[in-house]
């Protein structure tokens, strides 16, 4: 042990900190890097965790109520690059892009993104019920950061995209659940975000919709997007990615072009 202290000892240990906590600037934007992630839930609602728990390690051991719904998951996005997420329902998909949206945080591991967000996952989650369609609008782009002036700008697209222009004023809880889906894809859709994140939406709604969907998904491709498309639809995975992630029990099994990526998971599984 002697000699841990020395000064080149004490400056590597520092670099290699800073490596760690390398700033989100250090990657392009609508870049990102995955290092090592790793989070875990409990199987139990009703089990609660102990005093001792509040400030135990980060990285302590899994209780027998708990599991990793992601383990020691990496790989780094460029700019522009179009991923699919492949693996059967429960595998850490939908998990692994709430944390690149960066509304649920890992337990163990980094999730560094650079640039903004435009998540269409539970996308009418965050919409108001007793609001007017035109205040739902207003409140979901304004949270998102689109500045009133370019929502005043958007509104007609947007309410023209989703289809919607007789119930402008009508409570969002009165739309079916289809128009619902319309309006939130149609705000979403329309942020400036260097990366969109898409969970099984363009599986609801009709094949018109959906049709309109597929187009402002091949535009905002166009334009540089980068983007994570969770589907079980080989069809949708083909047209948009190049690149695909196949999660298993948690663990990403292989990164590599989509076709082999869902030729690996129907060898497995079909």
């Amino acid at each position: 042990m002697e000699g841990l202290d020395r000064p080149e000892h004490r400056r590597l240990s520092r670099r290699r900190l800073d490596l760690r906590r390398a700033p989100a600037a250090t990657i392009p934007v609508g870049g990102m890097r995955v290092e090592g992630v790793g989070i875990r839930f409990k199987r139990n609602r009703s089990s609660r965790r102990s005093f001792k728990d509040l400030f135990a390690g980060r990285a302590r051991r899994s209780r027998p109520d708990e599991f990793w719904a992601l383990h020691d998951v990496s790989f780094t996005v460029d700019p522009g690059e179009s991923i699919g997420v492949v693996g059967r329902n429960g595998q850490g998909k939908s998990t692994l892009l709430k944390l690149v949206a960066q509304v649920m945080f890992p337990d163990v591991g980094s999730v560094r993104v650079s640039g903004g967000v435009a998540p269409l996952i539970e996308i009418t989650g965050g919409f108001v019920n007793d609001l007017t369609v035109r205040d739902n609008v207003y409140l979901t782009a304004g949270l998102h950061g689109m500045p009133k002036r370019e929502i005043d700008q958007s509104f007609d697209e947007i309410i023209e995209f989703a289809g919607i222009g007789d119930f402008v004023d009508t409570p969002y809880k009165h739309l079916s659940s289809g128009m619902k889906v319309r309006i939130a894809f149609s705000v979403i859709s329309r942020l400036e975000e260097p990366i969109l994140l898409v969970d099984e939406v363009l599986a609801v709604g009709d094949k018109a919709f959906r049709e309109k969907c597929f187009a402002r998904i091949d535009e905002l491709l166009a334009g540089g997007r980068t983007l994570f498309l969770v589907s079980h639809s080989e069809r949708d995975l083909l047209r948009f990615c190049t690149r695909g992630l196949y999660l298993d029990k948690g663990r990403l099994v292989l990164d590599g072009p989509i076709r082999d990526v869902l030729d690996s998971y129907n060898a497995d599984y079909n």
